[in-house]
């Protein structure tokens, strides 16, 4: 009974989140109708002190990397500069090749530390340039900028610093150069069917008519043509933010070492912050600052005079993008701490093959809570010790392990309900309906990579 009452809250809320509801609305009450039938005296504390607790705490963390992204976005939007970018790829590239353009760009910043919202929010004004002048459809777009950003970049190349594949080092004493071979074969694996994917999708739609639409809502304003900014000086904010998120990245410890203290004359003891669980966020955070500052010192006149109206949006989508995710992070906070996801993943545990039972075990319940570090760290936390043991009485490398769980964990994690998946939707101005089949077809891909990576493994032995 309590694994169908976590089944139940879950389903609901990817039928209301396909169906276009708010999940800021319906993630809360989908979580409380779990604990109301499983324990009803436990509503108002769980909603108090468990669901608004976690809400909180992301939106505390992230909401600032949500709204200098958006800003980011939007400048580069405003100054002609995705235009420029466009242009010049199209120009290089070919019309018939924008897909592969869009995709290399994504995979550019998060392979360079960007986060993969920041990401959606920089890429998608000269993705939807490129697809309108293109004549794609724009409903591709989504799942365009999941190839790039929400897969083989997230976690399977090795040495990509996105969280996704920092969290197993902790468990599995390894770094995020584990495996590198494996990750490299199933990074091929994804590219090269998603790619496939999408050129039959766009080949489809080409042949049924279909163009770029009419009536889309979230459209990037118009530029014109004359007089565009260099390639190379547009592009240059994309570098900026990548390469000083690296830069920061390092800097940062340095700076502050394990924690920073603040002694100001109003409080009555100084703050104590540790630097080590802040450093990617802060890094990213100023990062965005300097690709910002970019912008405003190649195109100051053109962003000036529009900086204030479209500064707002900015504002309004980073709002609605951070709260769908943090209500998202809270539902998931919820369900982990029923009776009935304890039942899952302990039935998970009864999986002989270690590495199918991590992967099937980690894209679980990254499925379940919507998040793929928040399924991975949930799994790990309790299996990694099983996981580990049964690994060396069968002689595989915790590398091995460290691969297949980062992979794992941006596998099913991408349901209708995902934070990202919902982020995505609303900064391109799209629906579950238009586009999330699409996004699922990429996410199936990404699971099946996993298992192919497995495959290849035990087959070759090659790490």
């Amino acid at each position: 009974m309590s694994f169908l009452v976590c089944l139940g809250a879950l389903c609901f809320l990817m039928l209301v989140a396909y169906r276009g509801f708010s999940v800021i609305l319906f993630a809360p009450i989908a979580a409380l109708l779990a604990v109301l039938v499983t324990q009803p005296s436990d509503v108002l504390p769980v909603y108090s002190s468990l669901f608004m607790d976690k809400m909180v705490v992301f939106v505390k963390l992230y909401f600032p990397v949500f709204l200098l992204g958006a800003v980011f976005g939007k400048v580069v939007e405003i100054s002609g500069f995705s235009k420029s970018i466009v242009s010049a790829t199209i120009r290089l590239l070919g019309r018939q090749h924008t897909v592969i353009a869009i995709v290399l760009v994504c995979a550019l910043l998060t392979y360079g530390g960007v986060s993969l919202f920041v990401v959606v929010f920089a890429v998608y004004p000269f993705a939807a340039e490129a697809f309108r002048i293109s004549g794609l459809p724009k409903r591709l777009i989504p799942c365009t900028i999941a190839l790039g950003a929400f897969t083989f970049t997230m976690d399977s190349l090795p040495g990509t610093p996105q969280i996704q594949n920092i969290i197993p080092a902790a468990f599995f004493k390894t770094n995020a150069w584990a495996a590198p071979w494996l990750g490299v074969i199933g990074a091929t694996f994804i590219l090269i069917c998603g790619l496939s994917y999408l050129t039959w999708r766009i080949r489809s739609a080409a042949a049924a008519g279909e163009g770029y639409g009419t009536g889309h809502t979230q459209e990037p304003e118009h530029i014109d043509e004359r007089d565009l900014a260099n390639p190379a000086i547009a592009i240059l904010p994309l570098i900026v933010v990548g390469a000083t998120n690296l830069l920061f990245t390092k800097l940062v410890p340095q700076f502050f070492g394990a924690t920073a203290t603040v002694k100001l004359p109003g409080l009555a003891a100084p703050l104590v912050t540790p630097v080590a669980p802040n450093v990617a966020i802060w890094a990213v955070e100023l990062a965005l600052l300097c690709g910002i500052f970019t912008v405003f010192v190649f195109a100051f006149g053109r962003v000036k005079a529009r900086f204030a109206e479209g500064s707002k949006g900015a504002v309004a989508g980073a709002l609605l993008a951070s709260l769908n995710t943090a209500s998202e992070y809270g539902f998931g906070s919820v369900i982990a701490a029923l009776p009935g996801f304890l039942a899952i993943r302990e039935a998970l545990a009864a999986i002989p093959n270690p590495l199918i039972n991590e992967a099937i075990s980690v894209t679980t319940l990254a499925g379940i809570t919507g998040s793929a570090s928040g399924g991975m760290s949930i799994a790990l936390a309790a299996m990694a010790n099983q996981f580990i043991a049964a690994a060396n009485a069968a002689g595989i490398s915790p590398e091995v392990l460290h691969r297949v769980a980062a992979m794992a964990s941006g596998g099913m994690d991408t349901l209708p309900h995902n934070g990202a998946v919902i982020t995505l939707l609303a900064v391109t101005g799209l629906t579950h309906r238009q586009s999330y089949k699409d996004i699922f077809a990429i996410t199936c891909i990404k699971t099946m990579a996993v298992f192919v990576v497995i495959a290849v493994y035990y087959t070759t032995g090659i790490v």
